[in-house]
């Protein structure tokens, strides 16, 4: 009896519910991450156990002293970062404000604006290629209009936007969803008392309203930064990096030094580092903007 009610009381439980879950977690993450470490300092081909030789620092030395590519990738992805997580939650509290307001069809709407973030990111891709590719000069034809004639994947500027505009599209309904959430919860008593006081709209946003959504404000950021930072799937199927490299994220400068060019040890070399600089951009941003939750 007293071991059965040890077992209830103690780690039993726990190791029941969670046991199988922690054993799949340890074996499909945990292993394979610190084996990262390993092959990082091998010239393995991705093939062969046995032929990967130990090579030391030279994945690394090569990354920062050789490899050109991987930091013009990395430029691209930081760019792209400010870019498509200053728009897409921008747009997305926007997009709340307005369907926060008495609309007949307030509902429809919301559920139009979040049906982007249902469809997978290659099915995208490849939606927006026919767009850019055959809509937009189709519709180009009939208007002359300059917008719709530009080769929108074909120069390194236009690629990039229309990286950022799909990405944008895709993800300002799910940001939308939870400014929506967040701005429910917004005492109505303290904008009516600041109303009354004489405060403007704008001041009722920025002295109100931004303060007590600060929460959601850090939640819609870590998840822009960090499907930002490691965008590949649009990637890949928009525009594979071109018109050449100009356009190629980190995760699939990645996944081609990988899988294009049989280097897994080279590649899983970038992986750590761009685990690395994924974590800290992520953790100072949250840093940040809990730093304004606090003073609110």
């Amino acid at each position: 009896m007293k071991k059965s009610y040890h077992f209830q009381k103690g780690w039993g439980p726990q190791l029941v519910f969670m046991g199988p879950s922690l054993i799949f977690f340890l074996i499909i993450v945990i292993v394979p991450f610190l084996l990262g470490f390993y092959y990082s300092f091998t010239d393995w081909d991705g093939l062969d156990l046995d032929k990967a030789v130990w090579t030391g620092w030279s994945n690394w030395h090569r990354i920062f002293n050789d490899d050109d590519k991987f930091w013009e990738s990395f430029l691209f992805t930081i760019r792209f970062t400010v870019v498509g997580v200053v728009l897409a939650n921008v747009l997305g509290l926007t997009l709340a404000l307005l369907l926060m307001k008495a609309l007949k069809s307030k509902k429809i709407l919301r559920t139009i604006f979040f049906l982007p973030n249902v469809i997978g990111g290659i099915l995208l891709g490849y939606i927006w290629q026919f767009i850019f590719i055959k809509g937009f000069s189709t519709i180009g034809e009939l208007t002359n209009l300059p917008f719709f004639q530009w080769t929108w994947l074909g120069s390194p500027t236009t690629a990039f936007w229309g990286i950022v505009i799909v990405f944008v599209w895709q993800t300002s309904g799910y940001m939308m969803v939870i400014y929506i959430a967040a701005l429910a919860g917004v005492s109505k008593d303290l904008i009516e008392a600041a109303q009354i006081d004489g405060a403007r709209a704008f001041q009722l946003f920025r002295t109100i309203t931004v303060p007590l959504i600060m929460p959601a404000i850090t939640i819609c950021m870590f998840l822009t930064t960090s499907n930002a930072f490691k965008i590949f799937d649009l990637n890949l199927s928009l525009t594979r990096g071109g018109p050449g490299t100009s356009t190629q994220s980190l995760a699939f400068n990645i996944y081609a030094e990988a899988l294009f060019n049989n280097r897994y040890g080279l590649g899983t070399a970038k992986a750590l580092l761009f685990f690395a600089a994924v974590s800290l951009i992520t953790i100072t941003q949250v840093w940040l903007t809990k730093r304004k939750e606090v003073a609110a």
